[in-house]
């Protein structure tokens, strides 16, 4: 089966580019499209696509309320979002809601579609280097966003060692190398990390680990 997109976005020029960019691909089909996040919202409940492919700054209801009432739902529905600056408080904002990532609007087709079927398969496509730079800016911006480090009380010192390491931006080869680990014992720890702390992907294991202090911006 194809994966199934919803193209969202307030330009119908850009939506107009992104169906042709994406039908060019067998494996995947645009199911529907939607102008403001309130019609977003209501297309991803009808047609329950794959991925939602998600402008951020719209009219009636922006990208970041509609990804969290489309995560919220519960319906396994995953939400890529698409910005114009890769330093966009929406961009964090969205993260914080449950997206998957987000990319920037002149990535190249081809990462585009890379992006969407990662996705699509349970992976984050936010390079965590990517959103390390967002957060060093926003958190210092904003320390009054951080939340209450106990939450990380239920990992043990090497889980907190291996989030520390997922924070930087370190794939799994390198936390390996890092720790004197192997990559199959990395992989659990990282699983564990998640679930104990009930995120979806790593790039939101970023965000909490900025938002907690356990890294802290320029660290």
């Amino acid at each position: 089966m194809p994966i199934s997109v919803l193209v969202v976005d307030d330009q119908e020029l850009m939506r107009m580019g992104l169906k042709m960019v994406l039908g060019a691909h067998p494996d995947i089909e645009v199911v529907g499209e939607a102008a403001n996040g309130e019609e977003a919202v209501r297309r991803a409940g009808e047609l329950r696509p794959d991925v939602v492919l998600m402008d951020v700054r719209m009219p009636v209801v922006d990208g970041v309320t509609a990804t969290g009432r489309i995560v919220a739902a519960g319906d396994g529905v995953r939400v890529l979002v698409m910005t114009t600056f890769d330093l966009d408080e929406h961009a964090l904002g969205a993260l914080r809601a449950g997206a998957s990532g987000f990319l920037l609007k002149d990535t190249p087709p081809e990462d585009l579609v890379s992006a969407i079927r990662s996705v699509a398969a349970g992976d984050a496509v936010v390079s965590p280097k990517v959103t390390k730079r967002l957060l060093d800016r926003l958190v210092a911006d904003d320390p009054a966003g951080l939340r209450d480090p106990a939450v990380l009380d239920v990992l043990t010192v090497r889980e907190r060692e291996v989030l520390e390491q997922i924070a930087a931006g370190q794939s799994n080869a390198e936390i390996a190398a890092a720790l004197f680990l192997s990559e199959a014992t990395v992989k659990t720890h990282v699983g564990r990390v998640l679930t104990k702390l009930g995120l979806r992907d790593r790039v939101q294991a970023v965000v909490l680990a900025y938002e907690t202090g356990l890294v802290r911006p320029g660290g």
